[in-house]
């Protein structure tokens, strides 16, 4: 018999001081563009159907969510750029990210439930909480916010930079955008920190 498939759900919010905002990224691993962050809080009511994992949403599907998100819950959105992920590491860059997304929501929470295992340094009561994007129902409301913003944002530079596929990879080291790299050297979206672009600014 096949296993039961899971669906995040609200038993972790169920546990916390409201109103409770998850909080999740989207960018740590690209070569190229911002990191991206998102903090939601869901509505006692009218909680869009459909809500899961951003990964294991289409494109089409995050989009529809992110629309019917932004409409009926609270949500904050931060974002850090390129330099100054290269200033500070992806890591405190991430926890920045996340930091302004929370302080956008224009509401204290009363606790933060995060994707991952560390926290950033704030005040907040909150909870890490491994894979929170495939059990939480607000971490993964916020993982949608934030891969659909990231992937809008570097939709948008592809424009701009064509040569590098980002329209399809978003950023990511595959091999039409290294190939890229090596031709045409790194863009000012670049993530001179990371070394297959350290390199080819070097080679460049």
């Amino acid at each position: 018999m096949a296993a039961a498939v899971t669906r995040p759900s609200l038993k972790h919010e169920k546990l916390c001081l409201a109103p409770v905002a998850g909080v999740d990224e989207a960018g740590r691993g690209p070569l190229a563009g911002p990191v991206v962050a998102a903090a939601v809080i869901l509505p006692a009511k009218g909680i869009p159907r459909g809500i899961d994992d951003s990964k294991k949403l289409s494109a089409t599907e995050r989009g529809r969510l992110h629309d019917r998100l932004r409409a009926c819950a609270m949500v904050g959105v931060g974002i850090v750029e390129a330099d100054e992920i290269d200033r500070l590491n992806i890591y405190w860059a991430t926890m920045k990210a996340m930091t302004l997304a929370v302080e956008a929501l224009g509401q204290s929470p009363g606790h933060v439930l995060v994707d991952g295992n560390r926290l950033p340094r704030w005040t907040h009561q909150a909870t890490a909480i491994v894979s929170g994007d495939a059990i939480s129902l607000s971490i993964a409301a916020a993982s949608i916010i934030a891969k659909h913003t990231r992937d809008t944002i570097m939709i948008a530079h592809a424009e701009s930079h064509p040569q590098y596929g980002w329209h399809s990879n978003k950023g990511y080291g595959c091999r039409t955008h290294l190939d890229a790299l090596r031709a045409h050297g790194p863009t000012p979206l670049h993530r001179r920190s990371f070394a297959p672009v350290a390199q080819a600014w070097l080679d460049f």
